[in-house]
């Protein structure tokens, strides 16, 4: 299988997409004996890869890594911030930060907070984060004001955002207080502040915004404490399952969604 060059070398963990773009740029990378240029693409087991001379074996490869994090508001999502600010990787100890290719799937905006998957598998973040599929994620979302029940069933029904109507979505009033209220929102897709652009076209704002899970995958554990911000955890076996179980039903359209990303 033939994989983009500047790919292979973030998912194996020896640079992040953005440094191995450089490195191509800089001519530090060849294939079979030539230089890489970007969007070169390389299958390791009949192709010779080497960065600085060393050739990537197969074998080099890390095992595969799934931490969901509950990140705090005002972390990037990203691997590399420009703007040095705090990102999700800098939260991760150097073991798992350095040489593991490990990136967030998704994201959640900087002023947001919660569960966020982080991974090294190519093909489930390839899934999970492709609009053709609809893992649902909940939310606890404060908002000013008391929205009626008219006003949230039309978020529940669907609203046009960029002249496209988002997918019907599950909305509860969790509680109220004299100023405020709580909702619990459980969404199928994941548009661009889908939330906060909602509840700004039906009249309100989002003071806090925090997701609590991700299909199966939660902050909170049975019998076990909240997951804290700032902090991770490995995946369960069974979590680990339900998200294989997510790829497998997409088997068929995998190398579609591939070559789709990669044309």
């Amino acid at each position: 299988m033939t994989e983009r060059v500047q790919k292979i070398l973030s998912q194996w963990g020896i640079a992040s997409r953005r440094q191995a773009e450089k490195m191509i740029l800089a001519g530090r990378v060849s294939l079979n004996g030539k230089v890489v240029k970007l969007g070169d693409k390389v299958n390791l087991k009949v192709d010779r890869l080497e960065v600085d001379g060393r050739k990537i074996k197969p074998v080099n490869r890390p095992d595969l890594v799934y931490l969901l994090l509950n990140k705090p508001a005002g972390v990037v999502s990203t691997c590399n911030d420009p703007q040095n600010r705090t990102t999700v990787l800098d939260l991760l100890p150097a073991t798992l930060k350095e040489g593991q290719g490990i990136y967030p799937v998704g994201r959640l905006d900087l002023n947001s907070s919660g569960a966020l998957l982080l991974t090294n598998d190519g093909d489930l973040t390839l899934t999970l984060t492709h609009p053709r599929y609809h893992l649902p994620k909940t939310y606890l979302v404060w908002i000013d004001g008391h929205p009626t029940d008219a006003e949230l069933n039309l978020w529940r029904r669907g609203i046009y955002l960029s002249g496209r109507k988002t997918l019907p979505a599950q909305v509860r009033v969790v509680k109220q207080n004299a100023e405020n209220t709580l909702l619990e929102i459980i969404l199928t897709e994941g548009r661009n502040r889908q939330i906060r652009r909602i509840a700004e076209q039906l009249g309100y704002q989002v003071l806090k915004l925090h997701r609590t899970a991700i299909g199966e995958i939660s902050l909170q554990l049975p019998k076990q404490p909240m997951l804290l911000p700032g902090n991770y955890r490995y995946l369960q076996k069974k979590e680990v399952a339900f998200l294989k179980k997510t790829i497998d039903s997409n088997s068929n359209n995998l190398a579609a969604l591939k070559q789709e990303r990669s044309s």
